[in-house]
Parts: structure tokens; sequence; C-alpha cells
């Protein structure tokens, strides 16, 4: 059945990049890192992160998304919780020179200042350079949290982490990652 369910979304995913106007990160030799991101404005509360970088509301940051149709079929024949995160983990970490690159050369460089995600799966987070700051909007938390059902029921993940803001800024980003 979750392999059924997972063909469906594969045929579904088309049209949820197109209307929600994200892009591929690219990567070498035409194929596409894990990552698919877009321009946005920050909606939420202030934040400071540990390299003083401050992000107010309407700030100009990137978000990303993981392409979780192409993971989960990655993973489908991994068991294992504890290969099936480490594998996720070195997804990431694999993936993010390719953002930092992106980042670098985007059109809009000068004026993004971070890049976002919103996660319940953020064990290790950190380890890549990202700050975990919780979502003060109670509301927009439980419509996230219901968003990530469906992933977590394909992923045979019994998830019961908040969704949570992942940031990291554009300067830590481009030192660590930019090669």
């Amino acid at each position: 059945m979750k392999s059924y369910l997972l063909d469906v979304w594969n045929a579904i995913d088309p049209i949820y990049y197109n209307l929600t106007r994200l892009q591929y990160v690219p990567e070498n030799d035409n194929r596409n890192t894990l990552f698919r991101v877009r321009v946005t404005r920050y909606k939420g509360k202030q934040v400071v992160l540990s390299d003083g970088t401050v992000i107010n509301k309407n700030d100009l940051l990137l978000k990303i998304h993981l392409h979780n149709v192409r993971m989960l079929t990655d993973l489908h024949n991994i068991t294992s919780d504890v290969k099936r995160a480490v594998y996720v983990y070195h997804m990431i970490k694999r993936s993010l020179p390719w953002l930092a690159n992106y980042v670098g050369i985007h059109k809009r460089k000068q004026e993004i200042k971070a890049i976002i995600g919103i996660t319940t799966l953020y064990r290790g987070a950190d380890r890549l350079g990202f700050e975990i700051t919780s979502i003060k909007n109670p509301c927009y938390s439980i419509v996230k949290k219901g968003s990530f059902l469906p992933i977590n029921f394909l992923a045979n993940a019994s998830c019961r982490n908040t969704p949570v803001y992942l940031f990291m800024s554009k300067e830590r980003l481009l030192a660590l990652y930019n090669v």
C-alpha cells in the first residue's frame, strides 16, 4: 500500500513543484540535490542567530524544502531507523555545498540573509550548522505538524516532535560549505 501511495505522490509531485514556485538546487552532471528552494519573506518573530545575524519580519530568506518523494524512494529498502537517519544526514550534508554555491551565485545574494527550513526531524541538524528555533505561533505549528503526517506515515516514522525552524545565516553557509 505504501508503495502505491509513493507512486501516486511521485505522479502528483511535479504539480506541487510548479504550484509552489520551487527551484531545484543543481548538482553536477545535470543532477539535482535533495533540496528544492524558493526565495521568501520571513513572517515570524525576530530571531538572532549565534553569529549575530538578526532576522526580522519581512527579511528575505531562502526557504529549503527536502525533495521528500525522492528521499522516501531512496529510503524505501532501508529498514533500520538508525541507517535511515544516517543516510538522510549524509544526503543533506552532501547537498549543502551545492546549496552554498546556489546562494553564492543567486541574483538576490546581497538581499538574502539566511536559509530557513521547517521540520520535525531535526536531530543532528546542529552538526550541519543549522540553528533550531521553535515556532512561536501555535496554530502554524499544528498546521505544519499535520502536513508532515503523510511523510511520516510513508517513512514509517512515528515522529512526535513539534515542528521547528532550522536557520543558517548566509555567511555561515558560505563559510562552512562554499568549496
